[in-house]
């Protein structure tokens, strides 16, 4: 397909993107290697009982779904029947490719469906993947503080392997400035909400101009996990992808599990691959000035009118839900300012962020917690939201039923935070996050300089847990309510001691407090995880020697996230609030013990986001 401007070449009937030329450029994508690894979909599913199956899209069917002077639409189809081959995945398929005219790139879509019949399946991963020109593309970026000059794929392989594959120490690369370096892809993960914009620029074109490379996202109604949920993004290879499903930071309980006749269907995107080109020869920063700015004018113009799918629903067949949160359980409410509001499938307080299958549409309310819901595929669901700040999660008790044009008013919705009595204590932020404990500095050779000086991206250096073992090589943290100081003193994550043979023992921690003296009743621990994988955490209080008397969090979901492996500050939220007998208490000095039930990986661990204790 051709439109003056670029021009696009997909496989028939797979349906794979082997070329893109562009700005004098034959071809964008990498042309060395086979047509089907340039520009394709994949996905990851598996039967109950069976090992998972990773596989590529392969279209049966080619048709034409519009050809005019404004656009051209194309379909690559595939159909399931139980006579398909046993690795087929059971779904029906529709890639869909558009062309626009006057447009420098190339908009993709896809639709999923399941009719009646089809066996049970879980699906874990639904993804559009570029393999670009490795011989043009060297510059990567992310955000406006993540982006630079990239290793390469050669350099990766010549590398140490280093704690698991993703991760290298680059030791003899092309470019003698990255010796030393570690580099892996999930360094560059971003949040969904975040999630719009990412791409390559070249420098080395044959016409001496440098040509940018971008994965624009205008929405992100159709990825699963909601606005925190990380995703993979652009990556050493040169690699661009956009993930529409992945159990990345969040485990499998994140997955789409479908039962056996249970049907379904869903449009993922469409996402524009965007193309722009200066003529200076080594200049990155106005193309992804022009990149942003692409990126807002697909923002503004979504949902798109151009799409001919009829599952594509356009604007004016969908809805708005409008409302005020207000926060109360204080002497008078106060407005919820900065609140995310979410609509999503109806489940429990906090589902939204396991939940994969149905659309899920957020926006962030203003100072006076009013928020508009725009743009709502009709359907029934639930209004979720969450305040940085404030503990816990809101769920409004009525689900909501969109019905096309519908405007709907909520008025005021109360959301009423966990607390039980005055705090006694509390130990970091409840923001989702364990941004604000201690992280450490990185090993000096264990580095990636991208992340240097930056105190946002701290976390995002390798090795980071190791750290632990040095700080405390015998005994464990000890954290003294009203002397410490969380930012300093409460390391980011709860991790394994490695004995130096190999082997890893649980941790201890102890929160160490005054109480002049104990009242009757039951006090209150709320304690929120931001992260978790692998990792039941028991508590228990005072007399280190008798465990008896302990609470134990059986997560709702999630507890593989390995956020601390993947370079994430988060993975799953969860809270939990326990009642504690005031006879476990004394006065004086106390102490609230925390610990896993076993280990056997220095990648198990958990990351805290906020501890409280409440008196009666």
């Amino acid at each position: 397909m051709y439109n003056g401007i670029v021009t696009v070449t997909l496989s028939r009937p797979d349906g794979n993107l082997i070329g893109v030329s562009y700005n004098g450029i034959d071809n964008l994508l990498e042309p060395r290697t086979h047509p089907a690894n340039r520009g394709y979909w994949d996905f990851s599913w598996n039967a109950p009982g069976y090992r998972s199956n990773y596989d590529r899209f392969r279209g049966t069917t080619f048709s034409v779904i519009v050809e005019n002077k404004d656009q051209a639409e194309v379909s690559f189809l595939y159909t399931w029947n139980p006579t398909s081959p046993a690795r087929s995945m059971p779904m029906n398929i529709d890639i869909r490719y558009i062309l626009r005219r006057g447009s420098s790139g190339l908009y993709s879509y896809a639709i999923l469906e399941r009719l009646e019949g089809f066996p049970a399946i879980r699906v874990d991963v639904f993804r559009l993947t570029y393999k670009l020109n490795q011989y043009l593309f060297h510059y990567m970026a992310i955000t406006d503080e993540r982006q630079r000059e990239m290793p390469s794929a050669e350099d990766r392989s010549k590398g140490q392997t280093l704690d698991y594959p993703e991760a290298v120490l680059l030791t003899n690369p092309s470019n003698h400035e990255f010796l030393g370096e570690v580099d892996d892809k999930y360094m560059y993960s971003v949040e969904n909400k975040d999630n719009k914009v990412n791409g390559w620029v070249s420098f080395n074109t044959p016409n001496s101009s440098s040509v940018g490379f971008w994965m624009i996202t205008p929405s992100n109604e159709f990825r699963n996990g909601g606005p925190t949920k990380q995703s993979l993004t652009s990556h050493v290879g040169p690699v661009t992808l956009n993930s529409f499903l992945s159990p990345h930071y969040a485990g499998k309980d994140i997955s789409m599990f479908f039962r056996e006749g249970e049907t379904y269907k869903k449009v993922f995107g469409p996402t524009f691959l965007y193309l722009n080109t200066v003529p200076n020869p080594h200049d990155s920063q106005t193309l992804w000035g022009d990149a942003k700015n692409q990126m807002q004018k697909e923002v503004e113009s979504w949902p798109y009118d151009f799409p001919r799918s009829k599952d594509f629903i356009p604007s004016n067949q969908r809805g708005k839900v409008s409302g005020q949160l207000l926060i109360t359980g204080y002497p008078a409410s106060i407005p919820s300012g900065n609140a995310n509001v979410g609509l999503a499938l109806p489940g429990y307080e906090g589902s939204w962020q396991t939940e994969s299958k149905g659309y899920q549409f957020w926006t962030q309310a203003d100072n006076s917690g009013l928020f508009t819901i725009q743009n709502v595929v009709p359907g029934v669901y639930n209004l979720y939201a969450w305040v940085p700040g404030i503990l816990g999660d809101y769920k409004y008790e009525f689900d909501i039923t969109i019905k096309p044009g519908d405007a709907i008013e909520l008025g005021q919705l109360n959301y009423r935070p966990p607390r039980n009595g005055p705090t006694v204590w509390e130990i970091g932020i409840p923001d989702r996050s364990a941004q604000e404990f201690y992280v450490p500095d990185p090993y000096p050779n264990l580095i990636n300089k991208l992340f240097l000086g930056k105190p946002n991206h701290r976390f995002r250096q390798y090795g980071l847990w190791k750290r632990y073992s040095e700080l405390y090589p015998t005994n464990d943290l000890v954290y003294h309510v009203g002397v410490s100081d969380y930012s300093k003193h409460w390391f980011y994550a709860q991790v394994p001691r490695g004995l130096g043979n190999g082997t890893y023992t649980s941790t201890v921690w102890e929160i160490r407090f005054e109480l002049p003296f104990v009242i009757p009743g039951s006090y209150t621990l709320h304690i929120g995880l931001a992260s978790s994988s692998s990792y039941h955490l028991r508590v228990w209080f005072n007399n280190g020697a008798d465990r008896r008397m302990r609470f134990n969090t059986r997560l709702r979901g999630g507890d593989q996230d390995n956020a601390i492996a993947r370079h994430g500050i988060h993975g799953l939220c969860w809270w939990y609030s326990y009642q504690v007998p005031s006879y476990l208490l004394m006065n004086g000095t106390n102490s609230i013990y925390l610990s896993p039930f076993r280990v056997f990986s220095p990648l198990q661990g958990i990351m805290y986001d906020y501890i409280r204790l409440e008196s009666p």
